[in-house]
């Protein structure tokens, strides 16, 4: 769980701030950008856990996204299934698909390991642009993707909807937490330092991935059925390489192998996104130029600094 102060710090301010913001403002803009914040940090969560934990460098999560934001568009548009249904299957589906594709991006590591899952990745946005364009409606995606509608809420509103994210934002981040500090999370963490002397010591090294895999095509499913909601609107943008590109500098922006590393991130590239854009067309470059600096300044991330700084101050203390 969370023990460190400066987590325990973080989570306090993160979770006051995601109560009081609707009480705050009745903004729609405001809250549909917490909104996309809280999503998008269930996917860098996700991802972290390959990334951060394992030292992994997957290009190929954006396809656990998308399988997640088409698997409830189809079935709840097509097969006429509840949102809950629906949104079990998308993240079965997504931690079924993650372990089919751990089968073959295991069996390399380093560089090689990131081409596979690009190419993986890439396979499945031509097949949702061209080849299965009956079921994915092509380039042109799917429209008026579902909202859940719970005891009589209208989640279709901006301020039920928020409090159905913030409640699966929660539960995602205490689930991470609690797996990271759990015996299985601090192998995890051996793999990533010295792989060969966790093998060494007896763990199949081999199986602890693949699972570490499942859990996080799972999350990342999640929060492509949460997104595809939100937008009421999935398209094959959401499994392209690019996407996976995006969580990466999310998660390297905010520490990777931190908690709170991730959804800092994400909350630095949202507003960086929402500023530059419109100031400039070129807003990708900058941003471009931001991350190239934060790597430069900050090669832990940008809360990944500030917990080291607070876990040195805290020494100090007598």
């Amino acid at each position: 769980m969370i023990t460190r102060p400066f987590d325990l710090a973080v989570s306090v301010l993160v979770g006051a701030t995601v109560i009081a913001l609707p009480f705050a403002t009745q903004n729609d803009f405001f809250l549909n950008l917490a909104l996309l914040v809280m999503i998008w940090s269930i996917f860098a969560l996700g991802f972290d856990l390959v990334f951060g934990s394992l030292g992994m460098v997957s290009f190929g999560h954006a396809s656990f996204l998308g399988m997640g934001g088409y698997i409830l568009a189809i079935f709840t548009q097509r097969y006429g299934w509840s949102f809950e249904a629906s949104m079990v299957a998308a993240v079965a589906a997504a931690a079924l698909l993650a372990w089919i594709v751990s089968f073959f991006a295991l069996r390399v590591s380093g560089i090689f390991f990131a081409l596979v899952t690009l190419s993986l990745s890439q396979l499945l946005y031509i097949l949702a642009d061209s080849k299965l364009r009956e079921w994915t409606g092509g380039a042109d995606g799917m429209a008026g993707v579902t909202r859940p509608q719970l005891f009589g809420v209208d989640f279709f509103a901006t301020q039920p909807f928020y409090w159905y994210v913030a409640a699966l934002f929660t539960l995602v981040v205490a689930g991470v937490a609690m797996f990271r500090a759990s015996p299985f999370g601090r192998v995890m963490q051996s793999i990533a330092q010295n792989e060969i002397r966790t093998e060494q010591l007896g763990y199949n090294v081999h199986r602890i991935k693949q699972i570490t895999f499942l859990v996080s095509g799972g999350i990342s499913g999640l929060a492509g059925a949460l997104l595809g909601s939100l937008l009421m609107f999935v398209n094959p943008q959401m499994l392209h390489w690019t996407t996976s590109g995006d969580v990466i500098i999310m998660t390297l922006l905010g520490g990777a192998g931190t908690l709170w590393g991730p959804v800092g991130g994400v909350i630095l590239f949202e507003v960086l996104k929402e500023w530059l854009s419109g100031q400039t067309q070129y807003w990708y470059g900058l941003l471009g130029m931001v991350f190239i600096l934060a790597t430069i300044f900050f090669p832990k991330g940008f809360l990944g600094e500030a917990r080291r700084l607070a876990a040195r101050v805290q020494r100090r203390k007598p």
